[in-house]
């Protein structure tokens, strides 16, 4: 196994675990926690997952500047293309929205609750449905 397959392992399975474990583990129950308001899980949620969105970049690259090294298969480039594109849209088209709300409630407004979330998990389920099959191909060539 070279070590542009390693790394492209290595960031697949990592980002698979990242996505996982804040998406759907620590978003959802942070809202759970004793004397945890909506403005504090908010401010947490907002931090988190700008840190969560900026390490997936990074692990995309990783993933694709191994993909020099060692040509890709049509499959595996098909299935990292799914789960770049489901983050891109994230940034591009539902972050902002979820931002703005964000702001409306740190502010002290009683903003409206928004749907933009049910995207964004939409979103990642595709981008995990992507991400598990990569690492399997991954691991299997």
């Amino acid at each position: 196994m070279s070590i542009g397959s390693a790394v492209a392992i290595a960031a697949t399975f990592l980002w698979l675990g990242m996505v996982t474990a804040i998406s759907f583990m620590e978003a959802p129950l942070k809202f759970r926690a004793p004397n945890a308001t909506i403005p504090i899980c908010l401010g947490i949620g907002r931090l988190v997952f700008r840190a969560l969105n900026s390490a997936e970049l990074v692990l995309a690259a990783a993933i694709a500047a191994s993909f020099v090294s060692e040509r890709p298969t049509a499959p595996i480039v098909v299935t990292f293309a799914v789960a770049v594109t489901m983050l891109l849209a994230q940034l591009v088209a539902v972050r902002p929205g979820l931002s703005r709300r964000a702001d409306q409630v740190l502010s002290g407004l009683d903003a409206p609750r928004s749907r933009a979330h049910y995207a964004y998990v939409g979103l990642e389920l595709i981008k995990v449905a992507a991400l598990v099959p990569l690492g399997i191909l991954l691991l299997s060539r």
